[in-house]
């Protein structure tokens, strides 16, 4: 199966359960990987037969603008879901981290794998 990633995606979101974390937006960090539901883009060397990098990062973006989540597995699990309805993929491993809330602790995080049943 073919999988295109996302490494190291940091982006600035509202996420968690303490009232602080209402208010202040916090840096996550996103490790994504994309099974693709075909492999004409690898024979066609056309853009419309592959996934669109962008376009998945403009609707993570989105998604994490329009919503505040109070856990890291709901922000996953929505993430999640949108990329297998949306971009067609038949599975999808997503990694999503905060970074350096605790002292000591450079990551913290979870990490799902869903796929279309």
């Amino acid at each position: 199966m073919d999988i295109i990633f996302l490494k190291e995606f940091r982006i600035k979101t509202l996420i968690g359960i303490y009232p602080w974390e209402r208010k202040v937006p916090q840096t996550i960090e996103l490790n994504i990987e994309i099974a693709l539901p075909s492999r004409q883009a690898g024979k066609s060397d056309r853009i419309e037969d592959a996934l669109d990098y962008s376009r998945v990062v403009h609707r993570i973006s989105a998604i994490l603008d329009q919503q505040h989540f109070s856990l890291l597995e709901v922000l996953t699990e929505n993430i999640a879901q949108m990329i297998l309805i949306e971009f067609g993929s038949p599975r999808v491993k997503i990694s999503a981290a905060k970074l350096d809330v605790i002292p000591g602790v450079k990551q913290l995080g979870v990490c799902i794998e869903r796929s279309r049943p």
